[in-house]
């Protein structure tokens, strides 16, 4: 039922999963609500389906635009433009997404977890392309640590930004990656212990 996803997608995107009952979507839409279960089984089946395309066409944007980038920086730093340019564009898509009323157990924040997981491998991607070809131990999971912090910063921004509109989507963007990139840059060189010595250097 395109029409019900429509109506629950502006329901769950204004006043969050939690406050939104079947009875109003069935309300917004015209149909009885038995005929509403029919279709979707519950209010978790119902709103996975309206995440599900808001973070298909998440990853869609980010993912088209990371794959013009000609090194792993330039697609870090593409990656996270298109998110701010996403949450921009969509802020309906966005509110469904990242809803801060959803349960923290159970079958829709499995779902919101594979989603994120996603995009947390994007990142994760881009930064492990960056490191010498000699990694440390233990690098992937600094990786996967800091591309969870970096998702959490891009995120809590992105909030910010909804909350104050203070600068434009894409100046938050460009704040956000002027204050990572040299920590990043920093941690992708090898340190002066790990370069080779120049021959005749025995210091």
């Amino acid at each position: 039922m395109e029409q019900a996803l429509v109506a629950a997608h502006g329901l769950f995107a204004e006043r969050g999963y939690a406050d939104v009952t079947m009875d109003e979507v069935a309300a917004a839409v015209g149909v009885t609500k038995p005929l509403l279960y029919n279709y979707f089984g519950n209010k978790e089946r119902l709103y996975t389906a309206c995440m599900e395309r808001a973070g298909d066409a998440l990853v869609k944007t980010i993912l088209e635009t990371v794959g013009d980038a000609s090194n792993p920086s330039e697609a870090l730093n593409a990656g996270l433009r298109a998110f701010f340019a996403f949450l921009d564009a969509d802020r309906d898509a966005w509110a469904v997404l990242f809803d801060e009323t959803l349960p923290h157990s159970g079958e829709v924040a499995d779902r919101v977890a594979e989603y994120r997981g996603r995009l947390i491998a994007l990142v994760a991607e881009s930064l492990l392309a960056e490191l010498p070809a000699k990694r440390p131990a233990g690098a992937q999971i600094e990786v996967e640590a800091l591309s969870a912090a970096l998702l959490g910063a891009a995120e809590a921004l992105a909030r910010w930004w909804l909350r104050t509109e203070a600068t434009t989507a894409s100046e938050a963007a460009e704040l956000l990656i002027a204050t990572i990139e040299p920590g990043l840059r920093l941690r992708s060189t090898p340190s002066a212990k790990s370069r080779p010595k120049p021959k005749g250097d025995r210091s």
